[in-house]
């Protein structure tokens, strides 16, 4: 099926899924939940076809291609999770009385049909799905040729599930053409898609930011700051930064960039020089932190603009919290950052004047992440400012419609 017969069918389906009931939608969601688990074996046979074909990528694409039971679980208790959410749709904004006597109520509705292009990360089409589905929305999904095997199965499963459960699967509509005149063509569906939404490399965001006709919220790419404040907990510091780097390299929420205040550096740098490099990660420094670290490689500009995605770490060290503000404003990618400190002025500015996404204090980057802020899931990260700012789930997937009631009033 071409791409635009995909978003045809995608935009009758909308008619399906945007009327139907709460009950019905998660009585929806845990018939797919189950399926997955149910067929998990088969999703992962397809996934090794994709592994395979993979074979010669790096470490953290294969991370993120990677299905086994257990992650296809989790998924599945995610879309469980948000079986327990309120629903959005319909819910009542604001109301009031005009002084024209006409009753105004602003309602949250679907946006409509959501068109989503995403890399080689197959649990996205679990996710995607599961939250378009809760908010009555309809999906064109377009992944990449590296996952298509996984994505083609698990939409089977779920689409399978759906039907034999005698609802309508319509609204759900995978692209099999991972070419990339079907991006070009998805992209310019405006009669049909709503709004589009791309998750993956920062070359992949801007193409669709840059080259869509269809109204685009912007996920974005993952240059993660911790700044170890003059009065920081060191063992604290210790731990978020290894969490950071460590627990998972090849996600958008994992640190890069690591800025140390002058005042504990000697103190404080060589220690964490030495486990993160005990772990494996290639560590790269400013002039300021090689003079004190040796066996700290040397930091190019660029450095301190990239999302590494691997075990690599970049760090400087400033002269106090507006400093740190400053080069994080200058070279971050407005996702997520965190500063570690005891100084409450301190972190007050850093929460004021950091312009990202999620601004933490003394707490990983990695619980950015629908997930873990209760969502249940993620359609991504959004680190644009317009309708949705950070992890989107249920309420960033609706819009408003204004519901006007009169008697008779004329203008």
């Amino acid at each position: 099926m071409t791409t635009l017969k995909v978003c045809q069918k995608v935009k009758i389906g909308v008619e399906f899924i945007s009327s139907r009931s709460t009950l019905d939608k998660n009585k929806m969601l845990g018939v797919i939940a189950d399926a997955l688990v149910r067929y998990s074996d088969a999703i992962v046979k397809a996934n090794v076809i994709d592994l395979s074909n993979a074979s010669d990528k790096a470490s953290h694409f294969i991370d993120r291609l990677k299905l086994d039971k257990k992650r296809i679980e989790d998924a599945a208790t995610g879309l469980r999770q948000l079986i327990d959410l309120a629903d959005p749709v319909g819910e009542i904004i604001d109301d009031w009385t005009a002084t024209s006597g006409i009753k105004i109520k602003k309602v949250r509705v679907p946006l409509g049909v959501v068109g989503i292009i995403y890399e080689a990360r197959p649990l996205v089409t679990v996710d995607a799905v599961g939250l378009c589905l809760k908010t009555g929305n309809a999906i064109v999904l377009r992944g990449s040729k590296d996952a298509i095997e996984s994505n083609k199965a698990i939409v089977a499963v779920m689409t399978s599930a759906l039907a034999n459960a005698k609802f309508n699967s319509d609204f759900i509509g995978l692209i099999e053409d991972t070419s990339r005149d079907s991006a070009k063509q998805l992209m310019q569906a405006r009669e049909f898609v709503d709004v589009l939404i791309p998750r993956g490399s920062a070359a992949l965001i801007n193409e669709v930011v840059n080259s869509s006709s269809v109204p685009v919220i912007e996920t974005g790419a993952g240059n993660c700051h911790c700044y170890v404040e003059a009065s920081a907990d060191l063992k604290m510091a210790t731990d978020i930064i290894k969490n950071g780097k460590l627990s998972r390299p090849s996600v958008c929420n994992a640190l890069e960039s690591l800025l140390i205040d002058k005042a504990i550096a000697k103190s404080f740098l060589p220690s964490i020089v030495q486990v993160l490099a005990s772990s494996g990660v290639e560590v790269v420094g400013c002039n300021k932190t090689r003079a004190i670290c040796s066996s700290v490689a040397p930091a190019i500009d660029d450095d301190f603009y990239k999302e590494f995605l691997a075990l690599k770490i970049a760090i400087k060290i400033v002269d106090g919290v507006n400093e740190a503000i400053a080069h994080i404003n200058k070279h971050s990618t407005r996702h997520s950052e965190v500063i570690i400190s005891t100084n409450s002025v301190a972190i007050e500015k850093f929460f004021n004047l950091v312009d990202s996404a999620a601004v933490y204090a003394n707490a990983s980057t990695r619980f950015t992440d629908g997930f873990e802020f209760g969502f249940g899931a993620e359609m991504g990260i959004s680190t644009q400012k317009l309708h949705a700012r950070g992890p989107m789930g249920l309420k960033e997937l609706t819009s408003q419609k204004y519901k006007v009631y009169g008697t008779g009033q004329v203008r």
